[in-house]
């Protein structure tokens, strides 16, 4: 069975979340299967390519399912992107809108190296508001953006295209 079948079987959706007319692309079933987890990581590497990649920054909390296994099997380092007041040191922010309003995400000032090479990576990829976010704060601290992992692309919202104007190289996984 192919990965994609794999994942496919594996997400569920739930109707009505976290709005009326939402159908919610729930992946956490994948977490109960280890093996899975593993071909998922495999997956988003051998997608990466040759790719020079410095670090993997990810958003939380979903983005820090995949992300931190990616990071270690590289052996380059994680980079964590918090909500607004959840990170202990001094951090730079970014406030953006969301489909749902609006939010602010934060990471340690001295996260990445200027000039590094970094991914972001999330769960699921829509409107693109959060990832730009993230890629926001990476150009703040005068890191490059090389490219964007998900494991899941709803390519009905067209988020991509508002993350080209920080990389064409978009890897998702999944897409509906």
């Amino acid at each position: 069975m192919s990965l994609n079948t794999r994942i496919q079987n594996a997400i569920r959706d739930i109707p009505n979340f976290p709005k009326e007319g939402i159908i919610f692309k729930d992946i956490t079933p994948i977490l109960s299967d280890p093996e899975l987890c593993d071909a998922i990581v495999d997956g988003f590497i051998e997608r990466m390519g040759d790719l020079k990649v410095d670090a993997i920054a990810c958003v939380e909390a979903r983005g820090f399912f995949f992300g931190p296994l990616i990071a270690q099997r590289l052996k380059i380092p994680f980079v964590p992107i918090r909500k607004a007041g959840k990170l202990p040191y001094e951090t730079i922010s970014h406030q953006y809108d969301l489909e749902y309003g609006s939010a602010t995400i934060e990471m340690h000032n001295d996260s990445i190296k200027e000039g590094a090479s970094i991914i972001i990576h999330d769960d699921l990829l829509a409107t693109g508001g959060t990832a730009a976010a993230a890629a926001a704060l990476i150009e703040k601290l005068n890191g490059k953006v090389v490219g964007f992992s998900f494991l899941v692309d709803l390519t009905f919202l067209k988020g991509g295209e508002k993350l080209k104007d920080y990389s064409d190289n978009i890897v998702s996984l999944i897409e509906y």
